[in-house]
């Protein structure tokens, strides 16, 4: 079998060119070709000398994802489906701006968090993405647009793990290809400008601070533990006090000095004023100082059968300014690519469900529902 290259960061590169008796910087002249250059033909590595350039064919190859769709929303962002086998498919998001262009990239063929207001994890998870199926959706994103564009310098300055899957839960796929992103050799960008996105994997947030920091964005969206457990199940493995331990625990290696909470707004669910108060006290009460943070605000992207509508705009501006007056520093997100079904909490391509999770979130909404209409009953009479 074939070895496909962009399942290396440059160090797994330099070992695969060392069995092939090559020497390091061949690995180099390799990592710059594909990465910087986008090169899939080895004959078009005119530095490598023509008996490497001749012995690659047969033993390796430089494999993209097919892709399945590409849909162009009127704002510019870009959304491609690609075909990663099997009846599976992972969808990619390119989010363009005045000062960036941000890649939302998948790690997994669905996801087993099994959020009540994610797309994604509502069609459950079918498997792990290789390294290589990670690296390709950026390197296809990469060079398709300076194609399009007519662009030879970077188009994409940040790199988002908030697609498709819980990138912590496929932790060994994740950091080679997170590496390949920061390599000056590769596409050079900031460790402040790659983010994985988690629900709370605590363990592999410690883990992470140790082998590659980057910036780092945590899916909190609830004050208390009760109502979290509901919306983000993982909560009942990591509580919030735990995962708070983590946060504080990985802010030294970090990029940034603040730990980033996604917090989904969800019409009288969790977007309250008791609520703003209690995450305010939550935040600035933990540990000896409080957790150094920011809040960002995303307003729930509906899709059938989720049971949840998004909370007006006038009480998310009013949750936002709380927090703000409370001390936290908090941004609304802006809706991108909603038009193609490309917004956050919307992607969820054509995976198969293979954990049952449509049955699952089905029967817990029926289960949560019960006593809220009992409760209503009792106070009619």
């Amino acid at each position: 079998m074939t070895a496909n290259l962009l399942d290396f960061d440059l160090e797994g590169l330099a070992a695969f060119c060392e069995q092939l008796g090559e020497k390091r910087f061949r690995a180099v002249q390799l990592f710059r070709w594909i990465h910087q250059k986008g090169a899939s033909d080895f004959a078009q590595m005119t530095d490598l000398a023509r008996s490497l350039r001749d012995k690659l064919p047969a033993v390796c190859t430089i494999t993209d994802l097919p892709v399945l769709s590409r849909q162009d929303s009127a704002d510019g962002t870009i959304k491609w489906l690609f075909d990663v086998g099997d009846g599976n498919a992972v969808e990619t998001v390119f989010i363009p701006e005045d000062d960036r262009g941000t890649l939302c990239i998948s790690s997994q063929a669905g996801c087993a968090v099994g959020c009540r207001f994610c797309s994604t994890g509502h069609q459950g998870f079918s498997r792990n993405l290789t390294t290589g199926e990670i690296l390709a959706q950026l390197w296809h994103a990469e060079h398709f647009l300076r194609r399009h564009l007519q662009r030879g310098e970077r188009v994409i300055t940040n790199v988002v793990m908030m697609g498709m899957g819980e990138p912590l839960q496929n932790y060994h796929a994740l950091v080679p290809a997170l590496r390949a992103m920061l390599d000056d050799h590769g596409y050079g960008l900031s460790r402040r400008r790659v983010t994985v996105s988690t629900s709370g994997v605590v363990p592999m947030m410690d883990r992470l601070a140790q082998d590659c920091p980057v910036a780092l964005a945590v899916s909190l969206h609830a004050p208390n533990d009760a109502l979290r457990n509901d919306l983000v199940p993982l909560n009942r493995k990591y509580p919030i006090a735990e995962l708070l331990d983590a946060c504080l625990r990985y802010l030294p290696a970090a990029p940034r000095d603040f730990i980033t909470f996604e917090y989904c707004m969800l019409d009288g669910v969790n977007d309250q004023p008791e609520h703003a108060r209690e995450l305010l006290a939550v935040l600035r009460q933990h540990g000896e100082r409080g957790v150094p943070c920011k809040v960002n605000l995303i307003p729930f992207n509906p899709f059938p059968d989720s049971g949840l509508t998004c909370s007006p705009r006038a009480v998310v501006q009013r949750f936002g300014q709380m927090l703000n007056e409370g001390g936290v520093v908090t941004t609304v997100r802006k809706t991108r690519g909603d038009d193609i079904d490309a917004a956050c909490g919307q992607l969820a391509g054509d995976v198969l469900d293979r954990t049952n999770a449509a049955q699952r979130l089905a029967q817990r909404r029926q289960a949560s529902e019960r006593p809220i209409r009992f409760v209503q009953k009792e106070r009619q009479a």
